[in-house]
């Protein structure tokens, strides 16, 4: 059985979701951005109500539209443009990997997209890839030129304007976090 999840926007979603399911008793089959398949089993129907209670609790729901699931794959082009990017240094042209992976407009999917989630799609992409940024300042030891370069931003500078713009933080404040999960592991 194939669910549609919507809220997935990335792979700690991924592990939440499985961990959450398997709790619930589901034997999850697959799993990827904005769906789950899980084996078929005959009590299925009385465990929805708390499969989407913890759905719920956990920032997700069941989606049931066909424009749902647009969005979501629509989520899921950006985060592997967006990997496929940190991987190449090449900069994507995520209206064209998304337009062309969904075979429809762009205009027409971005509009769809800021109805349906309450933002434009550029600026999810700009998120998105933010957050992208302030896990490899944390977590890696890549200075800020190296994950411009590597996240195809133009200059250190131009990413550096974004993530002050738009986390109210410099670098500087996510590089001492990275110090300070360095501290804890080692006490």
């Amino acid at each position: 059985m194939t669910l549609l999840i919507k809220g997935m926007v990335c792979y700690r979603c991924i592990y939440v979701l499985e961990r959450e399911m398997t709790i619930l008793g589901f034997e999850v089959l697959d799993i990827m951005l904005g769906q789950v398949v899980l084996r078929a089993t005959d009590d299925f129907p009385q465990k929805m109500d708390t499969m989407e209670l913890m759905l719920k609790g956990n920032g997700f729901e069941l989606l049931y539209e066909k424009k749902q699931k647009i969005v979501n794959g629509i989520k899921e082009y950006v985060e592997k443009g967006i990997d496929m990017q940190l991987a190449s240094g090449v900069p994507t042209r995520f209206a064209t990997l998304i337009s062309d992976q969904l075979n429809k407009q762009y205009d027409t999917l971005s509009a769809l997209f800021s109805s349906t989630e309450g933002i434009t799609l550029e600026k999810y992409i700009i998120f998105r890839k933010l957050e992208k940024v302030k896990q490899l300042l944390i977590y890696t030891e890549m200075s800020l030129t190296e994950i411009a370069y590597a996240m195809g931003y133009s200059s250190q500078a131009y990413l550096s304007n974004q993530l002050k713009k738009y986390t109210g933080f410099t670098s500087g404040h996510f590089k001492q976090a990275r110090n300070s999960t360095e501290l804890l592991k080692h006490q």
